[in-house]
This record gives structure tokens, sequence and C-alpha cells, in this order.
């Protein structure tokens, strides 16, 4: 488990522009956080440099004392805002690659998919599923294969009303359960959640 996620006066830069500078966040497990700001302002950089995919300008992220190599490969989840998923393959083809990735069971990943109401649809290839439909199948591998650390990159978009408060319920279970979400969001969050300010001035939260 992920006692603490905490980054100390973070900077990124991509593509020769600095995105922000002096970024500090703690958030120990059980909680949220949302991070919010206008396009562009970083948000999607950070949940990629929190999982090791964008280097750091300056600053540190750590995970409470865990290796952070073994953090990322084993305790983090990313789900992006573009879902990658291939549109010949079946919902269940795609859940089922996503889940042995994650080192998931197929028993894994079929409750997973009745938690999301996805099991009539397995057998549908993705191109044939609704936008909701296919954001619920992309959230499947978050439950599939249960890591602490959910890095969700606006999560509740485009699902209905419904499925927001849903996959809330779902994501109050996870922090119950001593887990952590950091989300990069547009509307708010269906839980409690800090607000992380990110954009190109220098930031503290």
């Amino acid at each position: 488990m992920i006692e603490a996620l905490v980054i100390e006066k973070l900077a990124l830069r991509r593509g020769g522009r600095l995105l922000f500078s002096g970024l500090n966040v703690e958030l120990p497990a059980g909680q949220a956080a949302a991070l919010v700001g206008r396009n562009g302002a970083g948000k999607t950089s950070l949940l990629r440099a929190i999982a090791g995919l964008v280097p750091l300008e300056a600053g540190q992220i750590t995970f409470g004392g865990l290796d952070p190599e073994d953090a990322r490969a084993e305790h983090v989840h990313l789900a992006g805002h573009q879902d990658g998923q291939k549109p010949a393959r079946t919902a269940w083809e795609e859940l089922a690659f996503w889940a042995r990735w994650s080192g998931a069971s197929e028993t894994a990943a079929r409750e997973a998919a009745a938690r999301l109401d996805l099991t009539r649809l397995l057998d549908l290839e993705v191109r044939r599923l609704s936008a909701g439909q296919r954001r619920r199948l992309s959230l499947a591998r978050l439950l599939a294969a249960p890591r602490p650390l959910w890095l969700l990159d606006e999560p509740l978009s485009p699902l209905d009303a419904g499925w927001r408060v849903r996959f809330g319920e779902i994501m109050a279970a996870h922090l119950a359960g001593g887990g952590l979400i950091v989300a990069a969001v547009h509307d708010p969050l269906p839980i409690p959640a800090l607000a992380v300010e990110v954009g190109s001035e220098e930031t503290a939260s």
C-alpha cells in the first residue's frame, strides 16, 4: 500500500514551455485530489509525471517510503482521457488484455465488468460501444486489478448523471479501503477532494 503521495517543489516543462513550478501536494491514503486549471495548464502532464511517464524539470514525487519504480509498476493505475482501445477488438478482448497486463485474473475481469454493467456488451466490438460504455470499459481495469493509487484523466466524461453517481460510489469505496485518487477534472468530483490548482504560475497546495 501507498501511505501517502508527496509532491515537493515540482516543475514540469513540455515542448520547451514551463507548465508550472513550485507545486507542493501531500495526499495521505484514503483521500482524493482534484487537479483543476485551464486547458493546457499541465493537469494531464502532472498525472503522467506521477506515473513516471514525463521527466521532472525540478522537484520530486515520492510514494510514502516505497521505491518509486516499484510503486509505479505495482501500485499505480493510470486511466487516460484517451482510452487507447482497439476498435476491432471485442469489449471482452480489450478488458482481458488490460487485465492480464495488470496481473489480474479472468475471473476478476468478469467481476469488474459486472460491477460496471458491461457483461451484456462483452461480445460487441469496441467500435459499436457508445462513448459512455467505452469509458466504463476503460474504468473496469481499475477494478479488475486493484491498485492503491488511481490517476484519472477526466474520469466522469462522458458518463451520464446516473453513472457519475455510481462511479462516485466506487471511488468512495476505494478511498475507504485506504486507496488514493488523483483526478484531472473540469467538473467537480462526486466525492470530497482536495482542490489542487495547476497553472503556469508558481503554485503551492
